[in-house]
């Protein structure tokens, strides 16, 4: 495997998953390099910066291909779901991408969450993109909420549940 850090905001989270911005036509092929089996495009269809013909481009290297369009101005609960399915659903490895990979880093990072991950490990991860919750930028406010409420959500269900002490 491997890993094409010229593709734009490029992070590998497992094995098995990797994240990036919005990859160039000529970086698709450097998608099988990374084993990519599936992509995961997280940008709305007919943005602006999206890459044309991204879907027929990785058929034709035999990558498979699915979209979820997140808009950037007001992400929302059934975007996130949709997500999630998809991650969990799709075959590995998985890329999943957006245009700046602050889409993504923001939903991996309420899933790793979700998922156990502690607060600092989840935080480590996103911040390598971005922390939209403490961001000056006025157009990461959706996303600045978005990450606030994963954060007070994880908080609550480990008051709720604790972790077991097992010694």
């Amino acid at each position: 495997m491997n890993d094409p850090a010229h593709i734009p905001a490029w992070q590998r989270l497992s094995s098995e998953v990797t994240t990036s911005g919005m990859p160039a036509e000529r970086n698709l092929r450097d998608m099988i390099g990374a084993g990519i089996k599936h992509v995961l495009d997280l940008t709305p269809q007919g943005h602006p910066e999206a890459l044309p013909g991204e879907e027929h481009g990785l058929r034709l290297l035999g990558i498979g291909y699915t979209r979820v369009g997140v808009p950037y101005a007001a992400p929302t609960e059934e975007h996130y779901k949709a997500f999630v399915r998809a991650v969990e659903a799709l075959p590995r490895p998985l890329h999943v991408h957006c245009i700046a990979n602050y889409r993504v880093s923001a939903f991996f990072y309420r899933y790793h969450l979700e998922c156990g991950w502690n607060e600092n490990e989840a935080r480590a991860v996103m911040r390598q993109q971005w922390e939209p919750d403490t961001s000056d930028d006025p157009t990461a406010a959706p996303w600045g909420a978005f990450v606030s409420e994963a954060r007070l959500a994880s908080e609550r269900r480990r008051k709720i549940h604790p972790p077991r002490n097992h010694a």
